[in-house]
């Protein structure tokens, strides 16, 4: 297990450093926006309006903090665009920022070569975090003075390979000169660093980890990605506690491909789409041995699941089992619909569920949006993507917004700043707006020029 975890972390590391920075739909959201008492303020951390909504959602997490969830979940309902995804991420953001968040449509599960409800349980398993804490010896302290040694490539003369380094590190209590092998050295390398960076060795693994450029060493450059942090205190050598947050689903995959080379050493072909059953048992077991030994501790997630009138009543019956598990996510579930059909019946249900899961739940209402909410989303998201409205421009997107669709209207932004820039200006003007509408119209439109050219289209 230890293995598994190790394994899971260097990956996970791995991916987040490749990872760049993106502007999504939501990125703009960093929680609730509530006060102290739990009341909403019209505008806060990045939501606007639902005053209802966010208090309500405040409620449920503070019974999450206070474990009063389990068996329950949580059903937003209302109109399209209306900030349902936006509330589930504003949850998600509230309980923590390593807080898991998984988002999926109702009807992702029947477009996988997998089972529904294998499709379902990663997605539940990917909704819950293990945030890991392990006691590591490391060498930490800000680089006060760093020397490679190369030697010559063995199969190209002219190219230098680093055989191994040596550096001093410091903190504000100690000083400590030590020597690193070439694969420890390679990784300084990579990562580029100098002097007056801080730094911290795992003395296990030799993993390298740069924290930041100490504030003691000043800056380096005038504009620089690194950012600032203090000088450690204490030895250089000493014992650290590291904390990682891993899912249930990074663990069973850990566990799969350990599973799979083993298969391989005795000569074996593994063909797996799906995780057994035995292998989640198993990872279980483990974690619930490293929480009870106080080295691990569960971080319930959201799994957000929209359109959920897409779902079956097979699926609903597994989500009801789901619910009662001792490993469950926080299932918040998002639909638009009144009275329809619950898939693979005939039988007529609110929103499309069945009554017994209903009682399960506890159902937000999300109201439309007043022109001035409207208003003020549109230049959040201006701003959060840097595109610069005049304010006659934002009242046109706001007009469009309130007798269209607000997605529209924040979808016609882009194409908006691209025509102005292609006139020369900075700034979106109201003419630039409409000039996208023209050009790229919403479904009310599509829907007329269909009927007006319905016998030239093909049936």
């Amino acid at each position: 297990m230890v293995m598994v975890v190790r394994a899971s972390i260097t990956e996970i590391r791995e991916t987040r450093e490749r990872r760049r920075r993106r502007v999504g739909a939501h990125s703009h959201i960093h929680g609730l926006g509530l006060d102290e008492k739990g009341r909403a303020k019209p505008v806060a951390a990045g939501l606007v309006g639902q005053v209802e909504a966010r208090e309500a959602a405040g409620i449920i997490v503070q019974m999450v903090r206070e474990g009063k969830m389990a068996g329950r979940g949580i059903l937003l309902v209302g109109p399209p665009g209306t900030g349902k995804t936006a509330l589930a991420i504003a949850i998600a953001k509230e309980l923590g920022e390593d807080t898991p968040f998984v988002a999926m449509s109702g009807s992702e599960i029947y477009s996988s070569d997998m089972k529904k409800t294998e499709v379902l349980m990663q997605a539940i398993r990917k909704a819950i975090g293990v945030r890991i804490k392990e006691r590591r010896l490391v060498y930490e302290g800000m680089v006060k003075e760093i020397k490679f040694a190369f030697a010559r490539h063995p199969f190209n003369p002219y190219v230098k390979v680093p055989r191994g380094a040596r550096l001093t590190l410091k903190t504000a209590d100690d000083e400590l000169t030590i020597s690193v092998g070439e694969e420890i050295a390679v990784q300084l390398l990579q990562l580029r660093v100098r002097r007056g960076d801080v730094i911290w060795i795992d003395a296990e693994t030799g993993a390298v980890h740069k924290v930041g450029r100490a504030r003691e060493a000043g800056r380096k450059y005038d504009v620089d990605i690194y950012r600032l942090v203090e000088l450690p205190s204490g030895p250089v050598k000493k014992e650290k506690e590291i904390v990682h947050t891993l899912t249930l689903h990074d663990l069973d995959m850990s566990a799969m491909a350990q599973r799979a080379a083993l298969t391989a050493l005795l000569g074996l072909e593994l063909v797996e789409r799906e995780i057994p059953a035995e292998v989640r048992k198993q990872v279980d077991q483990q974690v619930m041995k490293l929480v009870e030994e106080g080295r691990a501790e569960l971080v319930p997630g959201v799994l957000f699941i929209d359109d959920v009138h897409m779902l079956d009543i097979e699926a609903f019956s597994f989500l009801s089992r789901a619910m009662e598990s001792e490993l469950a996510p926080i299932l918040v579930l998002a639909t638009n619909r009144g009275m329809t059909k619950i898939r693979g019946t005939d039988i007529e249900a609110p929103h499309g569920i069945p009554l017994d899961l209903l009682d399960r739940l506890l159902i937000i209402k999300m109201k439309p949006y007043t022109r001035d909410e409207l208003r003020e989303i549109i230049r959040i998201r201006a701003d959060e993507e840097e595109i610069p409205l005049t304010e006659e421009a934002l009242e046109v997107l706001t007009d469009i917004a309130e007798q269209r669709s607000l997605r529209y209207a924040i979808q016609l932004m882009e194409p908006a700043r691209i025509i102005a820039e292609r006139e020369g200006r900075r700034k979106v003007t109201a003419e630039d707006v409409k000039r996208a509408a023209s050009y790229f119209v919403d479904v009310r439109e599509s829907v007329e020029y269909i009927k007006k050219f319905e016998e030239r289209l093909l049936r």
